[in-house]
């Protein structure tokens, strides 16, 4: 079968809707190893598959994150969270990478911090063996499990950051996702109950069990949702504040355990 050319490739991508389509073309090319591949990739892309799934990779905090099918792709715009948690945090030594899927903001600040203790959870069983390829350089620990349940016990009070990339997005408005994310990414990294908060509300409860005296809970979430955030973790005896990137139009609620005793 005779390879298609770059120019074919990029026509393909730009009559598929693909606004990028120079861009992707480019890495789609890079990517594909034999004419076969690329052809199957081309085909990939043009259906709706991300391209992020279609090349096997996302680039993430200046690394390259692994990705597999049925795994959700990491948005650039969760970078910030991962800026915010190396600022509040600078010197942390364990690291907690909470609804990991891929496991993209564990090894992300694992490869900022230096040697620290990781560990990387998700409920979907997918998304743990994918992380483990990325967090493995870094020594990871990965656990399957419903939140705070996947994690060892011996964490609990020594983690100075656990980061949270949890769903966000309100039962009602998955069916308003690009189709890219509704067709190809787990609806259990996307639904987060009728507000979109159902998951942060359970995390903020737990994590003062789980942090260490000064460390930190963030959580990225909607401008629209920020104020119910905020008042979750301050609910939860966290020290609260919230972080806002004009460039990447992200929101992050950041909580800090204040140095007293556990709750009772």
């Amino acid at each position: 079968m005779p390879s298609l050319s770059p120019a074919s490739v990029v026509a393909a991508l730009r009559t598929a809707g693909c606004v990028f389509a120079e861009d992707e073309a480019r890495l789609i090319l890079s990517a594909a190893r034999t004419p076969d591949e690329l052809t199957a990739m081309v085909d990939r892309r043009v259906a709706g598959l991300p391209l992020e799934l279609v090349v096997g990779w996302a680039e993430f905090g200046g690394l390259r994150i692994v990705l597999e099918p049925g795994v959700f792709v990491p948005r650039r715009r969760t970078e910030f969270l991962v800026e915010q948690a190396l600022a509040q945090a600078p010197d942390a030594s364990v690291v907690v990478d909470l609804c990991c899927g891929s496991g993209a903001v564990g090894a992300a600040l694992a490869a900022a911090l230096g040697r620290v203790e990781l560990h990387a959870a998700d409920i979907d069983p997918a998304a743990t063996d994918c992380a483990r390829r990325n967090v493995a350089p870094y020594g990871g620990h990965v656990h399957t499990g419903d939140l705070f349940a996947a994690l060892p016990d011996a964490l609990r009070g020594r983690v100075d950051i656990l980061a949270a990339n949890v769903p966000y997005v309100p039962s009602g408005e998955v069916g308003l996702l690009p189709a890219e994310a509704r067709e190809h990414e787990p609806l259990v990294a996307l639904d987060g109950g009728t507000d979109g908060l159902d998951i942060l509300r359970a995390v903020a409860t737990g994590a003062p069990d789980w942090l260490a005296p000064g460390g930190c809970l963030l959580v990225e979430t909607s401008e629209r949702q920020l104020p119910s955030a905020v008042e979750a973790f301050t609910r939860a005896g966290l020290t609260t504040r919230s972080a806002y990137s004009e460039e990447l139009y992200a929101n992050v609620v950041i909580g800090v355990r204040t140095a007293g005793p556990l709750r009772s």
